[in-house]
């Protein structure tokens, strides 16, 4: 039945593959050979294999695990170096058909505020995203044909993008909305949007059906199989996901490294991003109610095994986990963060009253932008508003040679300073900009390229006397 290059999900995300290799994991869990072969085949920076991965999951020796978290922290700073691109959700419609039981968002949920945003309250969300210093948003919405057609998710791509106040400007517009037609990615790739987003949320067809029990969502094929849709449409980056909590997570992990296969052996690229969202608490939602929840020790291993099977993708993690987490996982894989999040509808301009939530799920990290930029370059980080492979036409297969080839430093990295510089000079606070900038002046001497150096320091002259948008 396994087959990576079908098309049809039940086939390339295969239950029996998936039981066959979870039992050959637990069976050569203590066989140290064969795990010190997968590392070192690990090392090489080509990823792994899903049987691979499950049995490193599995892996209870300490100093293997060690070496395991020692191999994720490398590989990401060989391919991602000390970047961290930052970004932020923006609901604009939480009416939603669907029946899934883990979200707030479902029919049967008659008291939590419905909220659609007009044109002209998507101007005022996106205007106060940019006056914290945003330069790349993610649109969230349910699933409503009524109320969210593809037409206004259209409308509202438009509007995002042709807003410019002050000095600020929304560059990258992803889309995480429900799985549909070729016919309406072809549209949103005309739109312009940067990745396409769609959870998984479990690969376990059964419990897949029974967690998503009414409305579109429940045809497990046709939601597994969006992203074949989407690269037919014209989508180079697509992000995958799946929602830990829900179903075994050794089952999960499985099943996401098999689905990056299939993308990979299909269309020759694999996810351009990975996210790692977990139940959360939300109105009408207890995370409690669901049985396979998993620890941060388990999720941060998770991470890492992600980073080192799939070494060449993106790494999302949103303010559902803490500081603490978000701090650990940073070091483990994770490439791209959100700041200053709201997960309501309407939540950057008017926060909430209690009784009218709209939010998707309660945000553990409250933090404003300003203070998680200034947390990021503490630790080391650099932080990256950059947009500039997606304008340049640097996506799909193009974006991934250039992190395989190893150019990060020389395209990327001036670029996350630029962009840095632009945030220090538009939005940041005294403190967040001294910091930043003796971490500019450490940075640009990490540019290899002597030319790349010279016109990235000429450009950062420039964003002090006001002009703004540079990219390599």
């Amino acid at each position: 039945m396994y087959d990576a290059k079908s098309m049809k999900a039940e086939e390339f995300i295969s239950h029996e593959e998936i039981t066959d290799t979870l039992a050959w994991a637990e069976k050569e869990k203590d066989n140290l050979e064969l795990i010190d072969q997968i590392i070192e085949k690990a090392k090489k920076r080509k990823g792994l294999t899903h049987r691979e991965a499950s049995l490193l999951l599995v892996c209870r020796d300490k100093d293997r695990l060690e070496e395991i978290y020692k191999l994720a922290e490398q590989i990401k700073k060989d391919f991602y170096g000390n970047r961290i691109v930052m970004f932020a959700p923006l609901y604009i419609s939480n009416y939603c058909v669907n029946g899934c039981v883990y979200c707030p968002y479902h029919l049967k949920n008659k008291h939590i505020a419905r909220k659609k945003l007009t044109q002209d309250e998507i101007r005022k969300e996106v205007i106060a995203l940019q006056d914290m210093g945003h330069k790349r948003l993610a649109i969230e919405t349910g699933e409503d044909p009524v109320n969210n057609p593809i037409e206004y998710i259209l409308e509202s791509i438009k509007t995002i993008y042709s807003i410019k106040h002050k000095n600020g400007a929304i560059r990258r517009v992803n889309v995480n909305i429900a799985a549909t037609t070729v016919e309406n990615y072809r549209k949103l790739k005309e739109a312009g949007i940067g990745t396409y987003i769609l959870f998984q949320e479990t690969y376990h067809k059964e419990s897949y059906e029974k967690l998503h029990p009414t409305g579109p969502k429940h045809d497990y094929a046709y939601h597994t199989e969006a992203m074949d849709r989407a690269m037919e449409g014209g989508i180079d980056d697509v992000g995958l996901g799946v929602l830990f909590g829900l179903e075994l997570y050794r089952y999960e992990l499985c099943g996401l490294l098999m689905h990056a296969e299939h993308l990979e052996a299909v269309h020759g690229v694999g996810p351009h991003t990975i996210s790692v969202p977990r139940v959360k608490h939300a109105d009408d939602i207890n995370p409690d109610e669901f049985d396979n929840g998993i620890d941060d020790e388990t999720f941060l291993k998770i991470i890492a095994i992600i980073r080192i099977a799939v070494p060449y993708t993106g790494m999302i993690i949103s303010t559902r986990e803490n500081k603490n987490v978000r701090a650990r996982a940073l070091h483990l894989g994770i490439s791209q963060i959100s700041g200053g999040s709201r997960t309501s509808v309407g939540g950057y301009v008017e926060p909430e009253e209690e009784d009218e939530n709209s939010a998707q799920f309660d945000v553990s990290d409250n933090r404003p932008l300003d203070e998680v930029v200034r947390w990021l370059m503490e630790m080391g980080y650099l932080p990256s508003f950059c947009t500039a492979c997606y304008r340049e036409g640097r996506t799909g297969d193009r974006f991934m040679s250039l992190c395989k080839a190893g150019q990060i430093q020389n395209c990327c990295h001036p670029n996350a300073i630029m962009t840095l510089k632009e945030y220090l000079t538009d939005y940041a606070s005294e403190k967040t900009k001294e910091i930043g900038e003796k971490l500019i002046e450490k940075e640009i001497g990490n540019i290899p390229n002597p030319k790349v150096k010279e016109v990235c320091v000429d450009h950062l002259k420039k964003i002090e006397e006001g002009v703004r948008d540079f990219r390599f």
